[in-house]
């Protein structure tokens, strides 16, 4: 497939802070959120299922639109902590938030987001899914520190409790990775399955979900 023109850009996701990083990337999608219930695969390991998650919330807004005659390509994200073999998404109550926070003390997890994309052009679909994974060092947080950042509630509506580029980046001594994938969507990855797709990233500058 050559290099793909005129494209309706769709991302699958409700995150504000997704929706962000494309924008001041120079892009600047649609956005349909998949209503996918995140709680409702049982996959074999974290990275997998950050995947699995992604395909899943793309599919389901590609089912949901009609692609008519223009290039279509929906972008599906989905971002968990694996700390100690096990995956955090956002936590459900502040003391959930509260006990999370105490066992990242001082130590330091993987996040990792599935990203899935598919193209939609003509009758023909082609589909790209990956995983970046970026280490993320936490410092040490008192009792009150933590209290304090939980009662602000917005730990219980990222993943893994925490941000970088919010009230929780004083609390991240260090990254070790993309930093926009712990935001929530890895730029670099994100050229790369496009590249492979036949788009070209600087051809989506400026492109309104409006035109």
């Amino acid at each position: 497939m050559g290099v793909v023109s005129q494209i309706r850009l769709v991302l699958a996701s409700a995150s504000d802070a997704r929706l962000r990083t494309l924008r001041g990337a120079g892009l600047d999608p649609e956005v349909i959120v998949s209503g996918v219930d995140e709680d409702s695969e049982a996959v074999d390991g974290v990275r997998e299922l950050t995947a699995r998650l992604a395909q899943l919330k793309a599919e389901a807004v590609s089912a949901r639109i009609d692609h008519g005659p223009e290039t279509t390509v929906v972008v599906g994200c989905d971002s968990m902590l694996e700390l100690d073999g096990m995956g955090y998404g956002k936590p459900g109550t502040p003391a959930e938030a509260a006990e999370r926070w105490q066992r990242m003390s001082g130590r330091f997890g993987l996040l990792h987001t599935g990203h899935h994309v598919t193209l939609h052009q003509g009758k023909a679909t082609i589909a790209r899914t990956a995983v970046a994974s970026t280490l993320v060092h936490f410092a040490e947080l008192t009792d009150e520190e933590i209290a304090a950042y939980v009662a602000t509630t917005e730990p219980l509506h990222v993943a893994g409790g925490f941000t970088v580029d919010g009230l929780g980046g004083p609390f991240i001594t260090g990254i070790e990775g993309d930093h926009h994938n712990v935001v929530g969507l890895s730029l670099p990855l994100l050229r790369t399955m496009l590249n492979e797709l036949g788009i070209w990233w600087p051809g989506l500058w400026g492109i309104s979900r409006n035109s």
